[in-house]
């Protein structure tokens, strides 16, 4: 619906009837304005916040005095409902009834609640609280009533002023906090690290508090960051890793580039464990589209695996590698055709392993009921169980893809689907039989002396990455009463969601633009169900990969500003000095792992 038809000309009967739908719908928001003054205003309101500070859907820019009112949304709103709506495409097109700013505050004696859980809204809500009343963040607004509150989590408050002072002002000192407070100094100043005065450092409320202030402080910071980049460049052999992600992409996405070095040594060993099935992420509409494909070449002969006598008892088990070789094959060649071709082969395979298939006339009716079953739904309803088996193996197709460009065979790339990720909007919590046991299985089959992971912090509801990491943390805790970790190490990583800065992590490896473009390239060939972000961040209208791209970079200039850029174009390594972007991650060893995922049991309680 055009919300100018509000102050323009109807040009077709459709637009005049919107126009009539527009003003019946602003005459009845008008009514329900006019009842809630006669009341008093509201007594009680309770909500969560946006990551543009929206409150109801009065988003970023609404006007403090907005009353109830039929408006449209903004990208960051539409984005995170893009996930129950079926996709940005049908979100960014969604207009909403809303209550108004002054709605909420228009009764002074109001009680208002805003919930904000997990260090993503931390800068949202800092906004929030500290800015004066703008309607650049909608939520200051509650400053107009005493009994206005906002109800936090320790990862929401981290960024508030009152959370910073905390941080550095109780507990006992130690390196990370020296190295904060001097990168932050330096980001504050926009001024480089060999250039910030033993004045400066006095100056500052936080690194006037770094014991044994001298002329060397920045000097030693700026060494342990050199130190932590020497680490990100060493060299790795003879070693089992098993890198694990909660979803398709995650991985790529956070360490990519340090594993292309580890896939590059070959005494090492790699193994690939996707923990969902990630079946949430494929929209109706590219499944349908993909089907209608499948049809065509079989009606063309070119599925030609169907004509052979075993294929509907056995044989589409057989032969994944082959089609995997072939899509990439057809990647280099840029035949868009052939990769299509390649799809449909997996796709094929995926219909006749998860419906029991056992003809090619059975095949083309199951085809068709599928796309009857998706036509006939609305977007973002859950779907039937084996069609989120469907799409969740499409997933697993585009992960094996990615790291079948290093060589890695289909057989090191493993799909666990565990159980507690339903597609419900809250999904149930890990369970140790269903979800624990799977990964404790793999641990004692690969063995690996190195497992990599999302380590994100805190986060809000149904938070599958939270959630794969304490089920990971509990398998290798039981895994450590069998076999002896004492080498074995954790690699914490992080990507899209969440961010380490440099003085948390204890690794930095440095990424060149050749780096970026492997990155880029292999997300757009092999994700195919997610080259048109129909599920994007907030943070970026475009494809994940453009924004772990950004991250990088920004990381870069973070430490830049530290080390000069001197550091890097004059560096004595290659590596260093062909960097344009920088990867954190930390190293950890079994014990301190383990430790950081007890402090978020209180967000877990009952849940292993």
């Amino acid at each position: 619906m055009d919300l100018t038809l509000r102050f323009r000309e109807y040009k077709t009967p459709q637009e005049k009837l919107q126009q009539d739908s527009i003003y019946l719908i602003d005459q009845w928001c008008g009514q329900y304005e006019a009842k809630i003054r006669e009341k008093g205003g509201i007594g009680f309101f309770v909500g969560g916040i946006g990551p543009d500070g929206h409150i109801a859907f009065n988003t970023r820019g609404s006007d403090i005095f907005s009353t109830t009112r039929l408006t449209e949304t903004n990208f960051e709103t539409q984005a995170v409902a893009a996930g129950d709506l079926g996709g940005i495409e049908i979100s960014a097109n969604r207009l909403v009834i809303t209550i108004g700013l002054d709605t909420i505050v228009h009764n002074p004696d109001a009680v208002a609640i805003i919930i904000a859980a997990g260090e993503a809204k931390a800068g949202i809500v800092k906004q929030s609280l500290e800015l004066s009343m703008t309607n650049v963040y909608p939520a200051t607004v509650l400053q107009k009533l005493k009994n206005g509150r906002f109800f936090i989590t320790k990862g929401a408050a981290s960024k508030l002023t009152d959370s910073t002072d905390q941080y550095y002002f109780t507990g006992e000192w130690n390196d990370t906090k020296t190295e904060r407070a001097v990168l932050d100094l330096c980001k504050k100043l926009q001024r480089y690290g060999h250039r910030i005065t033993l004045e400066d450092l006095k100056e500052d409320k936080y690194t006037s508090q770094i014991p044994g202030l001298n002329e060397n402080t920045v000097k030693n910071v700026i060494k342990s960051i050199s130190d932590k980049i020497d680490r990100g460049m060493s060299e790795e052999k003879n070693e089992v890793f098993l890198h694990t992600g909660p979803h398709h992409d995650d991985i790529s996405l956070g360490i990519l580039p340090q594993i292309t070095k580890q896939l590059h040594e070959n005494s090492n060993e790699a193994h690939f464990a996707v923990l969902t099935s990630g079946f949430t992420a494929v929209t109706n509409t590219f499944v349908i589209e993909t089907l209608r494909s499948a049809k065509k070449f079989l009606d063309n002969g070119r599925i030609q695996m169907v004509k052979f006598e075993d294929f509907y008892s056995s044989g589409y088990k057989l032969k994944m590698d082959k089609d995997v070789y072939h899509y990439l094959t057809n990647v280099a060649s840029d035949n868009a055709e052939e990769r299509l071709r390649g799809l449909c082969h997996r796709l094929v395979r995926a219909i006749v392993f998860t419906f029991g298939i056992k003809s090619t006339l059975q095949l083309r009716e199951q085809i068709n009921e599928i796309i009857t079953v998706l036509k006939n739904s609305y977007d973002g309803e859950k779907n039937p169980k084996n069609i989120q088996t469907l799409k969740g193996m499409i997933r697993e197709f585009e992960e094996e893809l990615v790291w079948a460009h290093f060589g890695v065979q289909v057989k090191n790339v493993h799909h666990l689907r565990l159980g507690f990720y339903t597609g419900d909007i809250f999904t149930e919590q890990p369970d140790k039989k269903r979800d624990v046991e799977p990964i404790l299985n793999m641990l004692r089959e690969i063995k690996p002396t190195k497992l990599s992971l999302t380590l994100d912090p805190e986060g809000s509801g149904p938070d599958t990455h939270y959630k794969v990491l304490q089920a990971t943390a509990e398998a290798i805790r039981q895994w450590s009463l069998e076999e002896d970790l004492s080498n074995f190490k954790v690699i914490g990583y992080r990507n899209v969601w969440f961010k380490f800065d440099a003085a948390e992590s204890n690794v930095i490896v440095p990424v060149s633009l050749g780096d970026m473009s492997v990155m880029e390239d292999s997300f757009s060939n092999c994700y195919m169900s997610q080259v048109n972000a129909s599920f994007p961040s907030y943070a970026h209208n475009g494809k994940f990969s453009t924004l772990a791209k950004n991250t990088w970079v920004d990381q870069l200039s973070d430490v830049q500003l530290l080390l000069g850029k001197n550091y890097f174009y004059q560096h004595q390594s290659a590596k260093v000095r062909s960097s344009h972007g920088l990867i954190f991650f930390r190293e950890m060893e079994v014990e301190d792992f383990l430790i950081e995922a007890r402090e978020l049991e209180k967000s877990t309680e009952g849940m292993l």
